[in-house]
């Protein structure tokens, strides 16, 4: 799917924001129905988790590669100039605690790029990393951020419901979900409720949902495996019946004997009616406005996971879309909700575990 970009791609202008009625109402509600997952998880587990995607599968360095071949549309941000970061990738689930891997919930990754330069995002003036949050849907859960806070709330009673419940009702919703699917349809209520197949997260697509700055233009990201043996991976299922933590050993399995290659791609906005900012439901048209290929990632084969990485990466880094270059400012509602709760989940793990929570500097400073 490396296409050329659309040749007369949207600017950007501040007008095209519009706050959400009661917004800063919404969220202290976020920040609230956060912490109280947190509360929970903490007493159940004495160890301080991330209210969402808690639960690590993979962690791997890799390294971003920016090709010199770039049209000048594409060549902004962190992508204005050619060259190779050092990265770090988090493979994760959905929910804020730590569940059995049968408990099949959608798939997450967060890609931290370091030794980036460049203005800065507020909050991040002092760090040198840009964060790319994605999630294997091409859309978000909620059209508003009033409606993602209602779904949230409803949420936090279930956060220690007995695992065997869980079990047991993601098995029924999975399927549901594809019998739904056998008749050309698919539910992502489902899918987020525990209704997701049970297949090989490296063989996933994932997607940035939500727009961000591109330079002077405006856009969404994605993710895809481009190598062979992780395409083979796509709709490859995981046995796991006798292991919790299935999914982590697939990881660490696959980079045992082999790396794996994504593409970066980028989608640029077109207009307001086709490509909005402010609904984060809506699915771009790529027939308009196409993916194109910005920068390679490479993972060589290593220790997919292990608990030193887990402590590095799960209690020492927190993961933000507002980590990042000024080029790349995350836009739209749901972006500006996520800032400062973001920012209080990973005060939270630094204080009740008595760990700060840092942007690294090197790649040195990811073990292993």
């Amino acid at each position: 799917m490396h296409r050329s970009p659309p040749t007369a791609p949207l600017r950007y202008d501040a007008t095209m924001e519009t706050l959400e009625p009661n917004e800063a109402h919404t969220e202290q509600g976020l920040i609230d129905s956060m912490h109280k997952i947190l509360d929970i998880t903490y007493k159940d587990g004495g160890h301080a988790i991330r209210s969402v995607h808690a639960k690590s599968h993979g962690l791997l360095n890799a390294e971003l590669i920016i090709p010199d071949s770039l049209p000048d549309v594409l060549a902004q941000g962190l992508f204005a100039r050619p060259g190779r970061y050092p990265a770090i990738m988090r493979f994760s689930t959905t929910p804020g605690d730590l569940l059995d891997d049968r408990v099949s919930t959608p798939r997450g990754l967060a890609i931290k790029v370091l030794n980036v330069e460049g203005p800065r995002l507020p909050g991040s003036e002092d760090s040198r990393t840009q964060d790319f949050v994605m999630v294997n849907g091409k859309t978000f859960g909620a059209a508003t951020g009033k409606a993602f806070l209602g779904t949230l709330k409803s949420l936090v009673p279930t956060t220690d419901v007995a695992p065997g419940l869980k079990i047991a009702l993601s098995s029924v919703l999975q399927v549901s979900e594809r019998g739904l699917e056998a008749m050309g349809g698919k539910s992502g209520t489902l899918i987020a409720l525990g209704g997701h197949p049970e297949t090989n997260v490296l063989g996933e697509s994932f997607f940035g949902q939500l727009p961000i700055l591109y330079g002077p233009y405006i856009a969404k990201f994605a993710l895809v495996p481009v190598s062979a043996n992780l395409v083979a991976l796509t709709g490859a299922k995981v046995e796991l019946d006798d292991n919790p933590d299935g999914l982590r050993a697939a990881v660490v399995a696959e980079f045992e004997h082999a790396g794996g290659e994504w593409e970066l791609r980028v989608q640029l906005a077109t207009d307001l009616e086709t490509t909005p900012i402010e609904d984060p439901v809506a699915v771009w048209p790529e027939d308009t406005t196409p993916f194109a290929t910005v920068a390679r990632l490479i993972a060589a084969p290593q220790t997919g996971w292990s608990e030193p990485r887990r402590r590095a990466v799960d209690d020492g880094m927190a993961f933000s879309p507002w980590h990042g270059l000024a080029a790349h400012r995350p836009l739209g509602a749901i972006m500006r909700l996520r800032k400062r709760v973001y920012e209080m989940s990973a005060d939270f793990r630094a204080a009740h575990n008595r760990c700060p929570v840092l942007e690294p500097g090197l790649l040195e400073d990811f073990p292993g």
